[in-house]
């Protein structure tokens, strides 16, 4: 058959349904939807292979194993009580967050009629909520002692700049200064996960959460590798509040980081927060970016970091999209480190 307009290839029907091309191939290989082939054989989708396509992402966001889904699709509701549930204390947390946030702008709205401008802090407080913490500290070399503040930290904070702008030495500092908040590095890796891999054997409920969540990834396209299952370790294993992660890409492919991302999101707003080191447009893909999420730019200049709402023309948008690039690219870099010069090279 020839391509219609109203057929997509599968990299339209990935992006439009928000899933990766790998998760469809998936979708297909158990059998919950068939896309119709063109003569020379390329996989295209239409209106009802979207339409079913469609369902099965949405009862995958309900976390829902594909096993589960066919389930469903077959009529059988045997899984759906405890997905449903999840969902109805997730959806509950957003109920009590609106709240809070209509009693902030019914006061503003009261402050205004008695002639009392509203801070600018109190008005971003509403447009975009967070947890209600704030940090606020003096920055750490490379800058020059300036103060940081960030108030209502989000369930997705993405911490972002190029190569030598204090990214990491700033992440850090927020984990330092943060009651109960841990800093995951790059030594997650060492041993090619090694230390993951001791904490699940010494830990089986651990490990039983780990393997749940990695087969939730994998159904989603991600591939199973040491990195994936170090960082999901991480995730699963620190009960810290806050949980600020180094590079977070780091060894995982594109399909990893897209079904990585789709997994961190399904928590919801109400999530515990986690700050995203990243380089990579794959995690922070700025048409992506909800209202819950927050996105800290480091200019490579060193002045100090700032806060960067998610679209054009927004102070700062330019220069974080310029610091994003495809995982492949990224991979290309992996590795290279900003370095300080010793006093006596800078003569």
């Amino acid at each position: 058959m020839t391509r219609s307009p109203e057929f997509l290839s599968a990299s339209q029907a990935a992006r439009q349904l928000g899933v990766s091309t790998k998760a469809l191939r998936l979708y297909e290989q158990r059998g919950l939807v068939s896309p119709v082939r063109t003569q020379a054989g390329w996989r295209t989708y239409g209106p009802t292979e979207m339409a079913q396509a469609a369902e099965i992402a949405a009862l995958r966001a309900l976390g829902l194993s594909l096993a589960q889904v066919a389930q469903v699709l077959k009529g059988d509701p045997e899984c759906l009580e405890p997905a449903l549930a999840a969902h109805q204390t997730a959806l509950e947390g957003q109920i009590c967050q609106l709240t809070d946030q209509i009693e902030k702008v019914r006061s503003l709205r009261a402050s205004l009629a008695q002639g009392r401008t509203p801070a600018a802090s109190q008005l971003a407080s509403i447009v975009q909520p967070g947890t209600g913490i704030s940090i606020r500290f003096d920055l750490p070399w490379p800058w020059g002692g300036e103060t940081f503040e960030l108030s209502g930290i989000a369930a997705l904070n993405y911490i972002t700049g190029p190569l030598g702008c204090g990214k990491t030495r700033l992440a850090q500092a927020i984990a330092e200064t943060v009651p109960d908040a841990t800093f995951s590095g790059l030594e997650r890796m060492a041993d090619e996960g090694g230390g993951a891999q001791a904490l699940l054997d010494a830990d089986p409920a651990l490990r039983s959460q780990v393997g749940q969540t990695m087969n939730w990834l994998i159904e989603e396209g991600a591939t199973d590798t040491p990195a994936l299952i170090a960082l999901v370790t991480t995730l699963e294993a620190d009960v810290s509040a806050i949980l600020v992660i180094d590079m977070i890409e780091d060894g995982l492919d594109e399909d990893s980081q897209e079904a990585l991302m789709a997994c961190l999101r399904k928590r919801g707003p109400a999530a515990r927060p986690l700050f995203l080191l990243t380089r990579s447009c794959a995690i922070l893909d700025l048409a992506a970016v909800g209202p819950d999420e927050k996105i800290i730019l480091c200019p490579a200049n060193h002045s100090p970091p700032l806060q960067v709402a998610p679209w054009p023309g927004a102070p700062g948008y330019e220069a974080v999209a310029t610091c994003l690039a495809s995982p492949e690219v990224r991979a290309r870099t992996k590795g290279v480190i900003a370095w300080r010069p010793k006093a006596t090279q800078l003569r």
